[in-house]
């Protein structure tokens, strides 16, 4: 009733509208000198690219960067498992990557939503691509199947379903508590430095349990009802960009019904064969054509692609703008972040990297233009994003402060 909107109103003013985060890495990137405005057109002022032309409507609600990398990421195509970690030398030998900014958020944030966090993925080399990496550098698999994604967010099982997975929790966490009272022994009986390693181990064993704890309760909890059609897991691998499409939606999903509030998705461009775009199936691989080496046809086949992964982001965008939340959007609420590991992907560099941030509450409209010989550290940009999260960080991996320019909205 419109007597109660005033109440209504104090009372959504008192409640925490969460934020949000959604990662996304397509790890062959985009031709560079059709994605980034001119060196000199910066500012709020600056003139939008070939490929910036496709999110003109959104132009207002996201920032260019040029000029950034993380700090001695190499490596080419193994550099995408980094995106997130901003783990340096990964063509090292013994290299052992980090942990991932969805996962350093998840361990603060995530017991606050039914999913501490989804890793999903399109084309994904199971084993091999991940974005989301444990604190002791352990790779999270990413869900690659649409149908299974929707129905780990909203299908509850029966009664007897639920009641067995909740047995099978209880089970994990007494094998837990058993595996922790031998350890206890074991540290009166060891030397000073395997202590010191038992002193690593524990406190993951401490939050494993915590976590298996918190999915008891919400497994005992409905899961929310929406509207959709649960998508299938038939599509062929050539489909790629339809699978891009349903993973953005659920993502959009698992944001408003607060299933969780971390998504990193990796497009797992390298791993997908000739795939098709409207009516036209390129000639090789989207790996091949990537590395084009100026030939006019790859070159055209590539910037097809190119403008449909623009395309799909004009739709995330104008979606998330789409769903009110309070006095805001969905998108006003969510940092979308989207990028990729190779500068260009025909030289295998991983400087320059292309990359897109939107959303979040944050000033956006301009192109951040830093130094394309010596980059600026893209980390410092995953430090502002911990902030507006809630967290309290002031680095992250290899960064150096926050992110010079971003400001938030006043």
């Amino acid at each position: 009733l419109d007597a109660m909107v005033p109440a209504l109103a104090r009372a959504e003013s008192k409640a925490a509208v969460p934020r949000r985060l959604l990662a996304i890495c397509n790890n062959l990137g985009v031709l560079p000198w059709r994605f980034f405005p001119s060196a000199e057109s910066t500012g709020f002022g600056y003139q939008l690219s070939p490929y910036l032309e496709e999110l003109r409507a959104h132009r207002d609600h996201f920032t260019v960067l040029s000029g950034v990398w993380h700090p001695d990421v190499d490596a080419g195509h193994p550099a995408d498992n980094c995106f997130l970690t901003c783990a340096p030398r990964p063509s090292s030998g013994g290299f052992r990557n980090t942990i991932s900014l969805d996962q350093f958020a998840a361990e603060r944030i995530g017991n606050l939503t039914r999913f501490p966090s989804l890793s999903i993925g399109v084309n994904i080399q199971q084993g091999q691509h991940s974005l989301s990496w444990t604190s002791g550098g352990v790779m999270i698999p990413s869900e690659d199947k649409p149908g299974e994604v929707f129905r780990r967010l909203f299908v509850t099982g029966t009664p007897a379903e639920v009641a067995a997975q909740v047995r099978r929790l209880a089970v994990g966490r007494s094998v837990l508590d058993t595996v922790a009272e031998q350890t206890r022994r074991l540290q009166r009986e060891v030397g000073a430095r395997a202590r010191a390693r038992l002193d690593q181990y524990l406190p993951g064993v401490r939050a494993l349990e915590h976590r298996i704890g918190q999915a008891a309760e919400w497994e005992e909890r409905p899961k929310p009802v929406v509207s959709e059609k649960p998508p299938t897991d038939d599509l062929p691998t050539r489909d790629y960009f339809e699978k891009v499409r349903l993973m953005y939606d659920l993502a959009r999903l698992a944001f408003e019904t607060d299933s969780t509030r971390l998504v990193a998705l990796m497009l797992d461009s390298v791993n997908s064969p000739a795939i098709r775009i409207g009516d036209e199936t390129m000639s090789d691989s989207y790996h091949a054509i990537s590395h084009h080496g100026r030939n006019p046809e790859k070159l055209r086949q590539h910037e097809v692609a190119d403008r449909m992964q623009m395309r799909e982001l004009d739709r995330l965008f104008a979606g998330l703008k789409a769903r009110p939340e309070g006095a805001e959007t969905l998108l006003d609420r969510t940092m979308v972040l989207y990028g990729t590991n190779l500068g260009d992907a025909n030289k295998h560099v991983t400087t320059n990297l292309p990359v897109l941030f939107a959303g979040g509450g944050f000033r956006h409209g301009q192109h951040l233009a830093f130094d394309r010989e010596r980059n600026y550290p893209l980390p410092n940009l995953f430090v502002n994003i911990l902030q507006r999260l809630g967290i309290e960080a002031d680095r992250f991996a290899t960064s150096t402060g926050t992110l010079r320019g971003l400001d938030l909205i006043a």
